[in-house]
């Protein structure tokens, strides 16, 4: 008698489920998505309101991006131990309370702690809904499941500025933070009723000691820009600011390797295309998060825009990224994924190139086909960077390495809005108004190079045909 065969280890989910998994996680982190940019066409305001200055103001985006790369690295501890279920709606709760949060903020270090727990949140939600994904789905349609849920998440961001623009017009600053409320509650409903319920059999270890060690490094190296703009670059102050995040960050790496259950799994970082996919992930997360920062800010303080206008400006290039991204994931089923990394690389390049050299009287329609190149770029290069981080990988490295690649991302972002925001408003200082526009065109300079210069790691992501 022939023994009865074994089932394979994992078996795709069906297609009805994988479209409810993507509804829900999409749905829930678009409200993510809305508050990490959608706040940017209300600079002008808030410093207004606030009465600060950029080197303060950039902390709203820093502080929930430094908040989202910590948290990050903790979604693979949270699904094991309390499921995809629980961890998304809690996560999702808690951020809500952070959105509620804003709108009452009474002066900036309130602002910024609303800011704190929303991005503390996003850090879980996000990750969490690419191991969601990745659950339900083939390794050969992993690419397009995340052009499709890549769609959903950037088209928020390509709308939220436009609705923000015209929410600050109307109602003031305080009123875009009620935006992502609606999806929250969606997302509460839903997550029951999709996400799965199952988690590990024993609770695993989490790593305080290597958690409270990153946010010091994080909080100290941060504040280095800030810190030598504020007190001079060869100032005492500034140096034991530098020996303090140093110290702590070489005690984190040190940790990390020692400890049985690391927050940060450095032997990924052994894995050549994923420490590529790393470093492209960092130029991504800085050139997405810092020219998001630089744009309104430009278009309102140079060029004379108000809010709304601000918005309608990054309205096209958010859509053309939405359409991009399922493109990208098309390719990234069909073509190496280095190639599809490099050409995005280059064309966001060549869009900071261009607006170095934007001025205040540069027309609306170019500024906007200058954008709509650089986020057809990120658009392309998006599934494959994800596909191309893990391609080597599998089982528990896979939910670590899907925590990893957006950490390294989201420090990006946070190490690109603190240097690009405390550059402008140093180079400010030194031209004056008159001259504002050279600060800016710096800036965007600065992320030109970034680019350029990613495209060397991004030659060695290679994944097997």
């Amino acid at each position: 008698m022939s023994e009865t065969p074994r089932p394979p280890a994992w078996v795709p989910a069906p297609r009805r489920e994988r479209v409810r998994v993507v509804a829900t996680v999409m749905i829930g982190t678009i409200s993510t998505i809305l508050a990490a940019t959608i706040v940017n066409v209300a600079f002008p305001a808030m410093m207004r309101e606030l009465d600060i200055g950029h080197d303060t103001l950039q902390w709203v985006s820093t502080a929930f991006l430094a908040a989202t790369t910590t948290t990050m690295l903790g979604t693979a501890w949270s699904i094991e131990t309390w499921g995809e279920r629980r961890t998304f709606i809690a996560a999702l709760a808690l951020f809500l309370a952070g959105s509620t949060l804003g709108a009452l903020a009474w002066n900036a270090p309130s602002l910024i702690a609303a800011r704190t727990l929303q991005g503390a949140t996003a850090g879980v939600l996000q990750p969490l809904a690419m191991v969601a994904l990745f659950r339900v789905f083939p390794a050969d349609e992993r690419g397009r499941a995340m052009g499709l849920y890549g769609f959903g998440i950037v088209l928020a961001p390509a709308i939220g500025p436009a609705l923000g623009g015209a929410l600050v017009d109307a109602f003031g600053w305080r009123s875009i933070f009620l935006l992502p409320l609606p999806f929250c509650v969606a997302g509460l409903a839903l997550a029951p009723f999709t996400l799965a319920e199952t988690r590990a059999s024993a609770r695993p270890a989490f790593d305080w000691v290597g958690t409270l060690l990153l946010i010091g490094s994080l909080v100290a190296l941060l504040n280095v820009t800030v810190v030598g703009h504020r007190l001079g670059w060869l100032s005492t102050g500034l140096w034991a600011v530098v020996a303090a995040g140093v110290a702590l960050a070489l005690a984190f790496v040190a940790w990390e390797n020692r400890t049985p259950a690391p927050l940060l799994m450095l032997n990924l970082f052994r894995h050549r295309p994923f420490a590529a996919a790393s470093a492209v992930s960092f130029a991504y997360g800085l050139g997405l998060f810092g020219t998001t920062y630089l744009v309104p800010v430009f278009v309102q303080d140079v060029a004379g825009y108000n809010a709304s206008q601000a918005g309608y400006l990054l309205l096209a290039p958010g859509i053309s990224l939405a359409f991009a991204i399922v493109v990208g994931g098309r390719l990234t089923d069909r073509v190496d994924a280095r190639v599809v990394i490099v050409a995005g690389l280059a064309l966001f390049a060549l869009s900071s190139l261009l607006l170095a050299f934007a001025h205040g009287a540069t027309a609306f329609w170019l500024l906007t086909v200058w954008l709509v190149v650089g986020r057809v770029g990120l658009g392309m290069l998006i599934p494959a960077l994800n596909v191309g981080a893990v391609a080597s990988l599998s089982g528990t490295e896979l939910a670590y390495a899907s925590s990893s690649v957006n950490f390294v991302r989201q420090l990006g972002g946070a190490a690109g809005v603190n240097v690009l925001a405390v550059l402008l408003e140093w180079r400010l200082g030194a031209y004056g108004s008159a001259n504002a526009v050279r600060a800016f065109h710096e800036a965007f300079a600065l992320v030109t190079l970034a680019f350029a210069v990613a495209i060397i790691p991004a030659w060695s992501i290679h994944t097997r045909r």
